[in-house]
């Protein structure tokens, strides 16, 4: 990992990556992963996942099919990285086993000290490493001693505690409490939101699966994200606030053959960017989706790799899952259009939140949302879900107005210092294209129901930037 704070972990390379011997690493990798991985359905694993997320009978169908994809597209990734890093594993061990020198032991004095050292992984966690060496008996009887030769693992980690006051949350936006005069009293009977504690439970069961395997631990910057989750409620107009500090990851995805009919052969042609997003409508011309090329290339790709009797039967039943998946999107594509990452502004979502079952201040897909950061209102939807474990993220559009420095790899807010304002249930019964000046009149309704904002604040007017005809 990089050291460079701004830079996000995780994020997938849109180059196309060359493919890998599968004929000859099937065996190698079962016998590295075990079979659960490789040949437990994937459907399976999907419906499992999505089952404990769904909320209730409020979610249209729509809806549940995109999170359901979502969900698979996570697992489709998660199960490749995994792949690719026993390779990688493997690979070095057979590079180091054959570069080996014979070297022949020394026995000294210092057989017998104990040794430790300190260290600051690239993650960000401080790591001790301590080796205690002993006096013991017969080699042969050690061999047998189950206290002989062990290793001892132990992480602590702090739990935050969320920011609750107006000093607090202007530690993280200096100045909130000018831009929103009645803050001081909607704090007053706010409470922390259940999912601030949800929030970091999944962080926490992420880092003991990946600690118990001895895996990369999530970095100390991606542990510590979110500052704040509270519900605030209005108390003459009821109006329902959720109110999010954390930093911002930037998302790029999404496609929309009728307002962006050409996209970069690097996009069209990638494995790894995703052509949609949570909030989507009916499409509104015959112009085709960009995205539909590349994916129907790959498949063609893929049925010339199944006509190969080279091709093992594992690379077989991959390739047969992956083109049901490619139609399913291609289908897809060709009904609806999404939002757009690099033009639209709008913000990420965990999936557990847009999810969640009897909550009223749980954020929904197409929910009116502001933004607030370096003393700016910036209007916009929650446009799409990402993962359980991190909050704060946003559209490449929403990311660049903040910072223009802002990639798909490089965060444009590090510290934890932009606020999220969700109105939860107010978005439209329809949804279509995105209106900017519609949003943004609709967020000034919605702010004036919880005060309105102070002397010299307005929201920001977002231009079409959408290459015109």
């Amino acid at each position: 990992m990089s050291n460079n704070q701004h830079q996000i972990e995780g994020v997938k390379s849109r180059q196309p990556q060359a493919k890998p011997p599968w004929g000859w690493i099937t065996l190698i990798v079962a016998m590295l992963l075990g079979t659960t991985v490789l040949f437990s359905p994937l459907a399976g694993k999907i419906k499992s996942a999505l089952l404990s997320l769904r909320a209730s009978g409020t979610m249209s169908m729509q809806d549940e099919a995109d999170l359901e994809r979502q969900v698979e597209d996570r697992l489709r990734v998660e199960m490749e990285e995994e792949l690719a890093k026993k390779m990688r594993e493997y690979k070095a061990s057979k590079a180091k086993q054959e570069n080996r020198e014979v070297v022949t032991p020394r026995v000294d004095a210092s057989t017998s000290s104990t040794g430790g050292n300190v260290k600051m992984l690239a993650n960000g966690i401080p790591f001790e490493a301590k080796v205690v060496v002993e006096v013991g008996v017969e080699a042969s009887r050690e061999r047998l001693a189950a206290e002989s030769y062990k290793a001892e693992y132990e992480l602590r980690v702090k739990i935050p505690r969320a920011a609750q006051t107006v000093a607090e949350l202007n530690q993280a936006t200096p100045g909130l409490e000018k831009m929103f005069p009645k803050l001081a009293q909607l704090l007053g009977k706010s409470e922390v939101s259940p999912h601030f504690t949800k929030l970091y439970e999944n962080k926490i069961a992420r880092i003991k699966q990946d600690a118990t395997q001895l895996n990369e631990l999530l970095s100390k910057h991606n542990f510590y994200d979110v500052e704040t989750i509270l519900h605030l409620r209005d108390p003459q107009t009821s109006r329902r606030v959720f109110l999010l500090q954390s930093e911002m990851d930037v998302v790029s995805d999404g496609s929309d053959g009728d307002r962006l009919a050409t996209m970069p052969a690097s996009i069209v042609e990638s494995a790894n960017y995703q052509p949609f997003t949570s909030y989507g409508w009916k499409k509104q011309t015959a112009t085709p989706n960009p995205m539909v090329a590349g994916w129907e290339k790959r498949i063609g790709n893929a049925n010339v790799e199944l006509a190969d009797p080279a091709t093992s039967a594992v690379r077989k039943a991959w390739l047969r899952d992956r083109i049901e998946y490619l139609k399913r999107g291609i289908a897809d594509m060709k009904a609806r259009s999404f939002l757009v990452a690099e033009y639209d502004p709008f913000i990420v979502m965990p999936v557990h939140l847009l999810t969640a079952t009897n909550d009223n201040y749980a954020p929904r897909v197409g929910d009116y949302a502001v933004v607030i950061y370096d003393q700016k209102l910036y209007p916009c939807i929650v446009g799409d879900g990402g993962p359980t474990f991190k909050a704060g993220e946003a559209s490449l559009r929403m990311a660049k107005q903040l910072n223009a420095r802002a990639t798909p790899y490089n965060r444009p807010v590090s510290d934890l210092k932009v606020t999220y304002l969700v109105f939860p249930n107010s978005r439209d019964t329809e949804r279509g294209p995105p209106d900017y000046e519609k949003w943004r009149k609709r967020c000034g309704e919605l702010l004036i129901e919880i005060g309105g904002l102070g002397e010299g604040h307005a929201l920001h007017v977002w231009e079409n930037t959408f290459p015109q005809p």
